[in-house]
């Protein structure tokens, strides 16, 4: 039985070029870029060209990218360096309640230093009304941080209301856009956004490198200390095999997004289609209109979502229940939870996601499978 993997939210496979781009800092081209020597400024070329490439995506400047571990840590840099930066402001941060635990977590850590976290809530879609934001809005506001696209149903929310409503208030917006990057077309130049997160290992890169763009009128605090890499935001040597991995994802992510949500937008369709033919009960989760294409969260009503996601597993399918950081729990999704839906779609809620790799005759088999799980 092939194995089909829709599970490319949480992770993705490394595209062949990829690896081709990393190999040769892995191998002779192993300088510290903050090496004066030959061999380090080989590291601080690479290291250059591909902030320029990932700069060039979202039509930033390339001294506003500073390159981090990863999305968790894009999130905690923006989030811990405004509130440092802005403590004397306020100390009032506007969040909503179905972020990434990146988020989530930090805006809990900073609540127990003494901070005050206001959480606005999404309706039955997943999406966050701008009303709501404005109606958060206070003198000591500092920073308001709303994801682009959840991980977990795909839905969009309102960035540009949200940015400008920010802009128009003096307070600092960030966006947690890891799963919209390489899926939708961003530009931090069209919209009103001033910090923006990015993990590698979403667009077919590797794991443990990220980004957060940081737009040059921003003030924010570093929270590593050490050297004086990333202009003294972010110390540590550069991880400049990921960072080359991770310019060439990008710059595939680019050439091929069009392509790709044509793509995904059909996977969606067959599979539904199939599941519709064969008479499944199901309803489809998260926002009909605004929402990234290669993400479908379905309950299978009268099934349960952890023996479903048992049985898709013996049957060859990977795909999740949630976030890969809590999937292996046994609680019910935070994100279907805040949207208030009823009990039996949340405990029977699978996210199926597509990427690299996935056919549109793989995903009709997976679909087939799906159906001879539920007539069984």
């Amino acid at each position: 039985m092939d194995m089909i993997y829709l599970d490319h939210a949480a992770t993705t496979p490394l595209h062949p070029d990829v690896i081709e781009a990393m190999l040769p800092h892995y191998q002779e081209l192993y300088g510290n870029p903050s090496s004066m020597h030959r061999f380090g400024q080989q590291a601080r070329f690479v290291l250059d060209e591909s902030r320029m490439a990932i700069a060039r995506s979202l039509n930033a400047a390339p001294a506003e990218i500073i390159f981090t571990a990863g999305g968790t840590e894009a999130d905690n840099t923006a989030i811990f360096g405004v509130a440092a930066a802005q403590a004397e402001k306020g100390k009032h941060i506007i969040t909503s309640a179905i972020e990434h635990h990146a988020v989530l977590h930090a805006c809990e850590r900073l609540a127990q230093l003494g901070y005050e976290i206001t959480y606005v809530p999404v309706d039955s879609y997943g999406r966050v009304a701008v009303a709501d934001v404005a109606a958060a809005i206070r003198p000591d506001t500092i920073l308001i941080t709303i994801m682009y696209g959840n991980n977990e149903v795909g839905t969009l929310q309102p960035i540009e209301e949200i940015g400008q409503l920010a802009r128009e208030h003096g307070v600092y917006f960030h966006t947690d856009a890891v799963q919209a990057f390489g899926i939708e077309a961003i530009d931090v130049r069209a919209l009103p956004i001033d910090l923006l997160s990015v993990a590698a290992h979403k667009i077919n890169g590797p794991k443990g490198i990220g980004m957060l763009y940081v737009n040059r009128n921003v003030k924010i605090e570093p929270h590593l200390y050490g050297g004086n890499q990333e202009k003294k935001r972010r110390a540590g040597t550069e991880n400049v095999p990921g960072i080359a991995g991770f310019a060439r994802a990008t710059q595939l992510a680019m050439e091929m997004r069009d392509k790709r949500r044509a793509e995904y937008e059909a996977y969606r369709r067959a599979m539904l289609a199939i599941w519709d033919g064969a008479g499944i009960t199901y309803v489809v989760n998260g926002h009909a209109e605004a929402y990234m294409p290669h993400i479908l969260n379905v309950s299978f009503l009268g099934m349960n979502t952890e023996t479903m996601l048992m049985n898709l597993d013996l049957m060859g399918i990977a795909a999740a229940s949630g976030s890969a950081c809590t999937s292996g729990s046994l609680e019910i999704s935070h994100v279907l939870r805040a949207m208030n839906l009823p009990e039996e779609r949340l405990t029977s809620a699978i996210r199926f996601s597509f990427g690299y790799g996935n056919t549109v005759e793989q995903v009709e088999e997976a679909a087939r499978r799906i159906v001879r799980i539920i007539q069984k």
